[in-house]
């Protein structure tokens, strides 16, 4: 037997090369189960359920310079709570540190900021579950908003509520300069600024986007592959009439910007409108 594997060779050194291969054998089948045993054991942190979502979305941006934008189609993806939208009520709730509502802006009569933009939000998220696509109410400080994960994400506000000059009424869009997502957040925020506008008839505004609006801070408390945005819907002075009287063209508006951005729709911005 051992002359026909080992020809050439004594009956001693066939043995001896015989007991190295099956050494050798053992040592390879032996290290080969470790290995199985840690792999199966472990799993490397990028491949953790709760990152996979943020590798997934990240892909979508990861195309290469000129390829046309796609549909968000999110929810293929990880599942349904990326087809679930936030919005935010800007200025609702109580402050996490003081325990105080923050009413924003105060007209002299009374009125509030956040009773304009609790309305419009509410009458949003009744569009946006008329329309098929789940929607969450959030509060300013709402606990939720920590690592949130959404197809989208947009905070609802409303400006001053004095007199500035005869130009500060319409509305303006903005989302984070440095967000994780810069096309989708762009998209967003064009969706939003085209669709308003059409909705409501009011000017677009954007001399007037302060950092307040980009460095908003639920931009920074969500999760980073969720995009998001904030509308200012009008100036509560000079566009209070609008915003209190019609506060279903503000939600329809914005319902619309949502559906634009999420259905991948055309849009029609017009580069050389007027800007104030």
């Amino acid at each position: 037997m051992w002359r026909s594997i080992f020809p050439g060779t004594t009956r001693i050194q066939q043995e001896q090369t015989a007991r190295l291969v099956l050494r050798h054998l053992s040592l390879t089948l032996g290290v080969a189960f470790v290995l199985a045993t840690v792999f199966t054991a472990w799993t490397p942190a990028s491949l953790n359920p709760s990152d996979l979502v943020g590798q997934l979305l990240l892909g979508i941006d990861q195309k290469p310079a000129g390829a046309p934008a796609s549909a968000v189609n999110l929810p293929a993806l990880f599942g349904p709570q990326a087809s679930v939208v936030g919005i935010v009520a800007g200025h609702s709730g109580t402050h996490p540190d003081s325990g105080l509502e923050d009413p924003g802006a105060v007209c002299p009569d009374g009125l509030t900021e956040a009773e304009v933009n609790r309305q419009i939000a509410k009458l949003v998220v009744r569009g946006l579950e008329a329309a098929g696509i789940p929607a969450d109410l959030l509060d300013e400080w709402d606990d939720r908003l920590g690592g949130y994960r959404a197809a989208a994400l947009i905070s609802i506000h409303a400006d001053a509520c004095v007199w500035v000059n005869e130009q500060a009424t319409g509305y303006k869009v903005a989302a984070a300069p440095d967000s994780p997502t810069p096309e989708r957040a762009t998209r967003l925020v064009s969706c939003l600024e085209d669709r308003y506008g059409r909705a409501t008839g009011l000017t677009f505004h954007p001399g007037s986007i302060t950092r307040d609006m980009t460095a908003y801070h639920s931009f920074y408390e969500i999760h980073g592959q969720t995009p998001a945005a904030i509308i200012e819907t009008g100036f509560l002075y000079l566009d209070r009439e609008f915003l209190t009287s019609n506060p279903e063209l503000a939600a329809d508006g914005i319902v619309d910007g949502i559906l634009c951005y999420l259905n991948n729709e055309p849009m029609d911005l017009d580069p050389a409108q007027p800007q104030p």
